[in-house]
């Protein structure tokens, strides 16, 4: 696939799916494929699985080759595939990177690294050697609230110039001047994802290529036309839907992502609401005002109980 068509493929509702747990830890792959087979029912535009939402630092690197390889087979070309493959060490991230494209996936998408704290020099030499090992394009992931370093506008931009095959970033940043410097410089073909949920409406705004967003596991089909309308110039009903989505986005982040959404379809019946440690799962208080939110989104039902 053509870079260039790549941009065109990857624009719209990327959904980043979750990863179910049984009680004992161990991932729950038939769900995981339901809420794969969910989300593209909804309406989602791609799918995303081991990002942030799907919790891949607590994961081995054997299971999340696993994960990835399930969703893959699942997803079965219907929608566009980007996995994460990104991780705190580099070797691994090859790895992960080599392994997405070798298992069909259509791109990947890969962190910044995590904890080390790289200067600018230092992430520029780290992604353009995955850039360099692969022939998938590359969609980068900054999200410094995460990773404690911000991958700079100036850096994204060197790094699109010097491979073709980095066509995007998403950017969980709340600095909306940052973001718009990335297509100032990047130059604006170049796919800006937001990963901030009351960002994905202003994005769309500015040029980008669209979100991906962690409310759309609980609401594929409402995250999903958020960018169909603006997309069809709709830009009234974008608006709408993105002060209607506000309350349910707000109670997905009371606690550490994905713990309230996992929640949420724990509720829903999607799933058993699992996390591996060192995450849990929200306080009673908090579920109370996830199923409240719930409710007046007609997501669940009264008799649906904490």
């Amino acid at each position: 696939m053509a870079f260039e068509e790549a941009k065109q493929r990857f624009r719209g509702s990327i959904a980043p799916v979750i990863t179910p747990f049984n009680e004992d830890e161990s991932i729950d792959f038939e769900k995981f494929q339901e809420l794969i087979n969910w989300q593209i029912d909804s309406g989602s535009h791609a799918i995303s699985v081991t990002g942030t939402s799907g919790e891949p630092s607590s994961m081995s690197i054997e299971e999340r080759e696993q994960v990835m390889e399930t969703a893959c087979k699942t997803v079965n070309g219907r929608v566009p595939f980007l996995p994460g493959t990104g991780t705190t060490n580099h070797q691994e991230t090859l790895r992960l990177t080599k392994a997405a494209q070798e298992m069909g996936a259509d791109a990947a998408m890969v962190i910044v690294p995590y904890y080390n704290k790289p200067n600018q020099h230092a992430l520029y030499k780290h992604f353009k050697a995955i850039a360099d090992s692969v022939d998938i394009p590359i969609i980068l992931y900054n999200i410094p609230g995460r990773t404690a370093v911000n991958l700079e506008a100036i850096t994204i931009a060197r790094l699109a110039e010097d491979c073709p095959n980095i066509i995007g970033v998403k950017e969980s940043n709340k600095d909306f001047e940052h973001v718009n410097k990335v297509l100032l410089h990047c130059g604006r073909d170049f796919n800006l994802y937001s990963g901030i949920e009351v960002l994905c409406y202003p994005m769309l705004a500015i040029g980008g290529a669209g979100h991906i967003s962690a409310t759309a596991n609980v609401a594929p089909r409402e995250v999903a036309e958020l960018y169909n309308r603006w997309e069809a110039g709709d830009i009234k009903g974008a608006q709408d839907l993105h002060y209607q989505m506000m309350a349910l986005n707000d109670v997905l982040f009371r606690d550490t992502n994905p713990a309230p959404a996992k929640t949420a379809l724990g509720m829903m019946g999607k799933i058993k609401p699992f996390l591996r440690k060192p995450l849990d799962i929200p306080s009673k208080e908090i579920q109370k005002e996830i199923r409240e939110t719930l409710l007046s989104y007609q997501l669940i039902s009264e008799d649906v109980k904490i």
